[in-house]
């Protein structure tokens, strides 16, 4: 700040105290109208809350568990793998409460198989993304009933491929529930596949 002021005049001197205090007001004030606008965007239309993250979540976020589902010739190995993450402080939060903070996402993504003969015997592993599956908490229902996607606490939606904003997911009830409704009493999450919740 010394060498800021080295040049300027005694009067600009008493005012730059001033100016700086009025800069961060209008900050802070910039900040909190865009969050207020974000607020009132998503009471508006509650689906800009479901997308995929455009963040790298497979590298910063938390991996949750994964699950193999079976070809239907067994032997075949896998015909998909799952794999589910959220962010770290949803997991520390869980880890206090058991329950996920309003507002948290979890992402799961779906993936097509490779199954081959290897040392360790058949194995099979991830290969071509199928899609995405988001799902958003919404502890208190705020939007339940505002889209068929919002119910029961949840956002759900589905994202095929690479698509990360327009969902093919029209109505929880019937694109989503069906998987999910046997661990209704595990807020309709598969828990058991979540080792990092249970240390």
């Amino acid at each position: 700040m010394t060498s800021f002021l080295k040049g300027t005049s005694p009067a600009m001197r008493r005012f730059l105290p001033g100016v700086l205090v009025l800069s961060s007001a209008f900050a802070i004030m910039a900040a909190v109208a865009h969050s207020e606008w974000d607020t009132a965007e998503a009471a508006s239309d509650p689906q800009t809350l479901l997308h995929v993250p455009n963040v790298d979540y497979r590298r910063d976020w938390t991996l949750l568990g994964s699950f193999s589902v079976l070809a239907d010739d067994p032997e075949a190995g896998a015909k998909e793998f799952h794999v589910v993450y959220t962010l770290p402080e949803n997991v520390d939060a869980y880890r206090k409460t058991g329950a996920f903070p309003d507002g948290a996402v979890l992402v799961k993504d779906v993936f097509a198989t490779n199954t081959e003969a290897m040392t360790t015997g058949t194995s099979s592993y991830a290969d071509t993304l199928i899609g995405r599956f988001v799902m958003v908490r919404d502890e208190a229902n705020k939007y339940a009933g505002a889209s068929p996607l919002w119910g029961e606490g949840w956002g759900w939606a589905f994202y095929d491929g690479t698509e990360k904003v327009k969902t093919v997911s029209t109505d929880y009830k019937q694109d989503c529930l069906g998987c999910h409704e046997p661990v209704r009493n595990q807020n309709f999450l598969h828990f058991q596949g979540y080792p990092i919740l249970k240390n």
